[in-house]
């Protein structure tokens, strides 16, 4: 079995990336044609869609996290509406009657818990990338090889019964050494840059913009030398 590793799924002017990328369905109620570049047997998900027209799901089967790169996305639930233009990102709750207008060349990339559990609190949820952060725990001094950072998040979404959180994270500049990734992370990074070394030892950079997705396990470390703030999906 190959070791976990991180995977870039999008460059930020929404060209695709060089990830081995499986085209496929989530499930029988899956209403996109996907680009999969992650499916876990714990129910995650992750990869992009290119899409155009309008698509409906009277119970959305999954809580799952968009990022547009390319065109303009439309969801629209029962009680709200968001358009999502490149940069935007939205969760759309399982169990959620939503119709997706994608326009002529939207793209975008996501990640999907696809765990069969019962709907909680339905509906979409915008994820604003300025959102006020509270101080939240910085990486473990055992890791550091840089002074402790001060690190910031918001959990706007959380579903309690699947561990899973998505929000907004900060932090000053720092270096981590590899180690085993403790979590499935979608990454969407809103400013500044970072490396990753990945499972076979070479270095991913993601760039403000890109997405990038760190299997839970897969050896990962991390370098940045600017602040960052970045989109998570976190379980």
């Amino acid at each position: 079995m190959l070791e976990p590793t991180a995977v870039l799924l999008a460059h930020a002017n929404g060209t695709p990336a060089s990830t081995a990328f499986t085209t496929g369905t989530l499930g029988a109620n899956d209403p996109f044609d996907r680009q999969i570049a992650y499916v876990g047997a714990d129910d995650i998900a992750a990869g992009v869609v290119q899409a155009s027209g309008q698509f409906s799901s009277d119970r959305y089967p999954y809580s799952e996290t968009i990022v547009v790169h390319a065109g303009r996305v439309i969801l629209q639930s029962q009680d709200h509406a968001l358009e999502l233009n490149p940069g935007d990102s939205a969760v759309i709750a399982r169990g959620t009657s939503v119709q997706i207008d994608a326009l002529p060349g939207s793209f975008w990339a996501f990640c999907a818990d696809t765990q069969p559990v019962e709907a909680g609190t339905v509906g979409l949820t915008a994820l604003p990338p300025y959102t006020l952060l509270s101080p939240s725990t910085p990486p473990s001094e055992e890791f550091l090889l840089s002074p402790t950072p001060q690190c910031r998040s918001n959990n706007v979404f959380v579903e309690a019964p699947t561990n899973l959180r998505i929000g907004i994270w900060d932090s000053t500049p720092y270096t981590r050494k590899a180690r085993p990734h403790t979590m499935h992370e979608l990454m969407h990074l809103i400013e500044g840059s970072i490396i990753l070394q990945i499972a076979d030892g070479s270095e991913l950079t993601v760039n403000t913009g890109d997405t990038v997705f760190v299997p839970r396990g897969a050896p990962c470390a991390w370098k940045s030398s600017v602040y960052v703030r970045k989109v998570y999906v976190c379980k």
